[in-house]
């Protein structure tokens, strides 16, 4: 049994992350690396996952990956097992947001009367059906080794909905009001769904699941979405890039050992109201 000192040590541990190379990808990634992992940084553009990778430190590894396929799971899969002879993390972390406004693509007001079904498939394919895949994959490996970890990213747009106020534009008629698109509450509340899947399906087999529910970070939004945005989360401030980091480690290593099947909120209390 290891003490209190050492339950969080990722020693040798290999985790991969997908969609390694975004925004909170990398800062997975690198809290995995600061406590003796080997973060994979798994990332359908091979050169950006590469470039985070080398930026992590020398155990950390760039790697191309498309979650939508199964071939290229299964070809990361074996070159890592070549290289390593395990897989022991998987973090589940590849996704689409569909932006609200000019880079919104064919639907930039976000409105369900408007979905564009490439879009919404597209969304579920990566977000969704890419993390069954990867589970299946990479999962089945752990099982097969004895022990393992898996971690869905999830939002806290899976445990509430998304408050359309934040994008109302005055002097827009109703129907013409942007709102947050559809996909991302069904691809983060469906993860949910297969956390809870998972923390049952290989336990016997030594392989726990839990899901992290992350609240909105601060990244150059409008300073009239943020002022609204404080107002409904009880710490008055959207997170910092960097403040999942240790939810990650605990969530990843030994100090979360008797946690399975967990939904874990981290939204600076914004679910609470």
């Amino acid at each position: 049994m290891k003490t209190a000192k050492h339950i969080f040590d990722l020693h040798g541990r290999v985790a991969i992350i997908t969609g390694g190379a975004g925004l909170l990808g990398r800062q997975h990634a690198a809290a995995i690396h600061a406590f003796g992992g080997i973060p994979v940084v798994a990332d359908l553009d091979e050169t950006r996952a590469k470039a985070v990778a080398r930026s992590i430190g020398r155990r950390a590894m760039g790697i191309a990956l498309d979650v939508t396929k199964p071939e290229s799971i299964a070809a990361v899969r074996d070159n890592l097992l070549r290289r390593f002879n395990r897989i022991d993390i998987l973090i589940n972390n590849a996704a689409l947001d569909p932006k609200v406004g000019p880079k919104g693509g064919k639907n930039r007001l976000g409105r369900l009367e408007d979905l564009d079904p490439a879009t919404f498939q597209m969304e579920l394919a990566v977000g969704l059906s890419g993390a069954v895949y990867c589970s299946q994959y990479f999962g089945a490996q752990m099982a097969r080794q004895g022990n393992g970890v898996i971690l869905n990213i999830a939002s806290d747009l899976a445990l509430i909905a998304p408050d359309q106020r934040l994008y109302a534009k005055q002097g827009m008629r109703a129907t013409a009001q942007p709102k947050k698109p559809v996909g991302y509450s069904v691809v983060k509340s469906g993860l949910l769904g297969l956390t809870r899947y998972l923390a049952t399906y290989w336990a016997a087999n030594g392989v726990r699941a839990n899901a992290l529910c992350p609240g909105g970070v601060e990244n150059g939004q409008p300073p009239e979405f943020l002022a609204k945005i404080r107002q409904l989360i009880p710490l008055c401030r959207m997170a910092r890039v960097n403040e999942y980091q240790g939810a990650v480690v605990f969530l990843c290593s030994d100090a979360s050992a008797y946690m399975n099947g967990s939904v874990v909120a981290m939204d600076g209390g914004r679910s609470v109201w």
